[in-house]
């Protein structure tokens, strides 16, 4: 398994160089100019656009502009931001705290709700609970996060003059507050990655519900909980992992939209507030970050294959 470890962690260096590369060429073909948004001077001249594009060093070719970038990039440095020309790693090691645990709950969400709604739906197949679940899915498929996240904390003002608390607090310093806050977003983004998976789930089940070796164990008097949970949702749970796995990067659409309407602090606001305002380093790092995280949680599902089936081998 060491040899395939370390032969995936250096296909990472590739495609990761492939990100970069996209992403560098594309913030750079988003329309505005970095320039005009960084000095919001009526009163700015030409020469102060091209003394502001030299400190910047966006002045030169792009190819330079992304060797130079590359260069600092080795170095272990992020670069600093355009905005506030503070070092991006700082910006991140305050925000990357608040995505990874909305991450975490939406994730632990999505997964025990479509587990367990999965399974209940395949083993009472065709009854009410089936059809009911099987409708939760298409629901929760077809509401779009930033909807129902509007929809929360907006109606319950109007109605109730109520609002879900929108001053962050840190998990160190105010846990209480903290879950307060991030439990609600993270009920809605776990809701909608559990559709999808949910359906998986129960479709899975149903396959592996009518082997032999089910009816096999069913025959030799075991109970039905532990037909279920030992024999039949292990087999099953290996495409749902993948499934899993793959929702890490529907997570970060997620986060720009909710943490912008929660008022997170976290990267996915940062990203959105720095493509509005034409950061290129700050969007080129925290894509960076994203990739690296979505390419490793890939590895890690397809380690797990051989936890759960001792007949998958790695060479």
């Amino acid at each position: 398994m060491s040899h395939y470890v370390v032969r995936r962690l250096l296909l990472l260096v590739p495609t990761l160089l492939g990100v970069t590369m996209v992403v560098f060429v594309l913030v750079r073909l988003l329309p505005g100019d970095a320039v005009a948004l960084q000095l919001q001077d009526a009163r700015a001249t030409a020469a102060d656009e091209a003394a502001m594009r030299s400190q910047l060093g966006i002045d030169k070719p792009i190819y330079v502009q992304y060797i130079d970038w590359l260069a600092t990039l080795l170095r272990g440095d992020l670069g600093h931001s355009f905005r506030s020309r503070a070092p991006i790693a700082d910006e991140l090691a305050h925000r990357l705290p608040v995505t990874a645990e909305l991450g975490v709950f939406a994730l632990l969400i999505a997964a025990v709700v479509a587990i367990t709604v999965g399974v209940i739906s395949a083993v009472r197949q065709d009854t009410w609970a089936d059809y009911a679940a099987r409708s939760a899915a298409i629901g929760l498929l077809a509401i779009p996060g930033f909807w129902l996240g509007t929809l929360v904390v907006t109606l319950p003002s109007v109605w109730w003059h109520w609002t879900p608390p929108l001053r962050y607090a840190r998990l160190t310093e105010d846990p209480a507050r903290n879950l307060t806050i991030v439990i609600i977003p993270a009920i809605i983004l776990g809701l909608g990655l559990s559709g999808g998976l949910m359906r998986l789930v129960r479709t899975q089940m149903l396959e592996v519900l009518r082997q032999d070796f089910i009816r096999t164990a069913a025959a030799k008097g075991l109970a039905e909980h532990s037909v279920v949970i030992r024999h039949a949702l292990k087999n099953a749970f290996i495409p749902a992992l993948t499934a899993l796995g793959l929702q890490v990067a529907l997570l970060v659409s997620g986060t720009v939209v909710l943490e912008s309407i929660f008022v997170l602090p976290g990267m996915g606001r940062y990203l959105l507030e720095s493509v509005q305002a034409r950061d290129y380093p700050a969007i080129q790092g925290l894509n960076l970050i994203f990739a690296t995280v979505i390419v490793l949680t890939n590895l890690l599902v397809d380690l797990l294959y051989g936890w759960l089936d001792p007949r998958v081998r790695y060479s």
